[in-house]
């Protein structure tokens, strides 16, 4: 087995009966896949005659039952089946299984398959053909449901495969018998290629020698005594160089690759002359555009840098660019400095969460300072006042001053204790005491609460629960906090004289909660800011009412650490409908 012409003959021999097995298989499989999806679609296309199907299902009048009326109408397409009564049988059965129609000269309790009792069981009432295929068994099958009137049957075809079996035994003989012309032929060319084969190979194998011995610079051991094996010896060496080599160029390249594809900063390579060497998808989205071979610097960045003073500078220049809404931040910075090939490259930063966090801030320390300086100015003045006049002020006009100064510091502490809320939201500090109360009886309380407050302003206030509401799993006093700030400002912002209605109901595994009124309602362009914090559609009313703006912020916060829902529903007429949803097992199941 050391000689070079044995091994070739090996090979080719190998060779070909690999060949002829992997050949024969993929036929015989091919002959049973084509057989089984010939007959499933045979099968469907006879039955999804519509003609067929009306024959079927059409009740006549005559002396044959039912059964055997259907096998009159199927022996008119007993062809288009392929049935032969031999290898392919037709049954009909009732949709108790029974069997009705027999193949002629067959008698005998039908086996029930895996597609004729899905039709018995599940068929019937979906009207679904059981046709599963499955190659591994040794029948084709199919069993079609049918209503005709008030009596369903099942029409059953059944095929053994025979016609199959022996078209692969067919096959399988041919297959034997070209395998083994095949090895014959193999053996003698191998023979007579062997010989043409060597001397090459004996002079490559030299080559590689001088060059495996001039490029690595060491004498490479060969343990193998034909010339195949030196020369597999010889190129084993230096292809195991070269891989490692390679191996090591490819890690590094795939490293930088993942990292360039997957960066969330946007990056664009450009040539000296402005042309797109690389980019990677995050640059394209931030962008908004398509970048490609024949984007260019000058379309993508020269209005912010031009290419030559990047290509200049020592260091790295910093741009900006307003794409949309979005805010992106640009460093340009030149690479290979010096050399030909070199080029620039432009680095994305989306900063646009950081300068809406900018923004917020901004309006948020603004906001507080306003809200926290009309208190302290009325507070100031009033106690000046009260300070310049001491013993010329009638004691009735010092209690009104008082009483306005404890007003304004209740403003000024409501104020603060809402800020803190929304801080002890924001920080997560704030944990949900979650238990599990009636929800009837909330707002029943809540209806207690807020009657008397409506009553002064000559408010029509109605309750309308069902008798049977479930408990739910919540923070009862944050929930009772989000309704009475709902129907206080119901209560606040409707005119004197008006109707609220507060309702309630269960939908599927949720609660909910309504107020309806008729008062000045909120205008449809204020409508997606009044969750915000300090936003106020009517500022001076609201200030006269002592509002702070922060009570629907905090009412939407509590609603969403429940995975609850807080929403203004569109209604007809003057007013406004607000609605809250919670889940009834608490917000684990939200």
């Amino acid at each position: 087995m050391r000689s070079v012409h044995m091994k070739l003959v090996m090979i080719l021999v190998l060779l070909i009966l690999s060949l002829m097995t992997v050949v024969g298989a993929f036929l015989i499989n091919s002959v049973t896949a084509f057989y089984l999806e010939e007959f499933y679609t045979q099968m469907a296309d006879v039955f999804g005659n519509q003609e067929l199907y009306n024959d079927l299902t059409a009740q006549s009048q005559g002396e044959a039952g039912d059964a055997e009326q259907i096998a009159e109408v199927l022996k008119a397409y007993s062809g288009a089946l392929g049935v032969d009564n031999r290898n392919r049988k037709l049954y009909i059965l009732d949709s108790n299984g029974n069997c009705l129609i027999y193949p002629e000269g067959e008698t005998g309790k039908l086996e029930y398959t895996k597609n004729l009792s899905f039709a018995l069981t599940t068929g019937l009432e979906t009207n679904q053909a059981g046709d599963e295929s499955n190659p591994a068994l040794n029948y084709m099958d199919v069993a079609v449901p049918i209503q005709r009137g008030d009596n369903s049957y099942i029409i059953y075809i059944y095929d053994n495969k025979a016609t199959e079996d022996n078209l692969t035994e067919q096959m399988f003989t041919l297959i034997i018998e070209a395998l083994i012309f095949g090895v014959i032929i193999s053996v003698l060319l191998s023979f007579l290629l062997s010989k043409t084969m060597v001397t090459p190979i004996q002079q490559l194998t030299e080559g590689a020698m001088r060059v495996a011995e001039g490029d690595f610079s060491r004498t490479i051991k060969v343990a193998s005594r034909d010339e195949i094996g030196v020369l597999t010896d010889t190129f084993n060496d230096m292809a195991r160089q070269l891989q490692d080599t390679l191996r090591q160029v490819e890690n590094e390249r795939n490293k930088l690759d993942t990292l360039f594809l997957h960066m969330t900063d946007g990056v664009v390579a450009f040539s000296r002359e402005g042309s797109v060497i690389h980019s990677n998808p995050a640059a394209a989205r931030m962008l908004r555009r398509r970048i490609d071979e024949e984007s260019t610097y000058q379309e993508l960045f020269g209005d912010i840098v031009p290419l030559e003073q990047v290509l200049q500078t020592p260091d790295h220049l910093e741009g900006e660019r307003q794409v949309r809404d979005s805010f992106l931040q640009l460093l340009l910075a030149p690479f290979d400095r010096g050399r030909e090939g070199g080029g620039a490259l432009v680095v994305i930063h989306d900063v646009t969460e950081q300068r809406k966090n900018q923004e917020m801030q901004r309006e948020f320390v603004a906001n507080v300072s306003h809200e926290l300086r009309t208190p302290l100015t009325n507070i100031r003045s009033y106690a000046e006042t009260l300070t310049e006049g001491a013993g010329d002020i009638s004691p009735a006009m010092e209690k009104k001053f008082l009483s306005v100064i404890l007003g304004e510091s209740d403003r000024m502490t409501h104020i603060v204790q809402d800020l803190l809320t929304l801080s002890r939201f924001d920080s997560g500090r704030d944990d949900l005491k979650l238990a599990r109360f009636s929800f009837s009886s909330a707002l029943q309380d809540l209806y207690n609460a807020v009657y008397m407050e409506a009553q002064r302003h000559n408010h029509t206030l109605r309750l309308d629960v069902p008798t049977q509401l479930p408990d739910i799993v919540a923070d009862r006093e944050r929930i009772l906090q989000v309704m009475m700030n709902i129907v206080s400002n119901s209560i606040k912002y409707t005119p004197d004289g008006g109707h609220i209605t507060i309702s309630a109901g269960q939908t599927g595994s949720r609660v909910w909660m309504m107020v309806d009124d008729d008062g000045i309602g909120i205008p449809e362009e204020d409508r997606p800011r009044i969750f915000e914090r300090f936003y106020r559609v009517d500022k001076a009313r609201s200030r006269q009412s002592g509002g702070t703006g922060l009570g629907l912020s905090i009412a939407k916060e509590i609603m969403d650490r429940h995975k609850g829902a807080l929403e203004l529903l569109d209604k007809e007429g003057p007013g406004l409908a607000v609605r809250l949803e919670l889940n009834i097992e608490g917000p684990e199941h939200g």
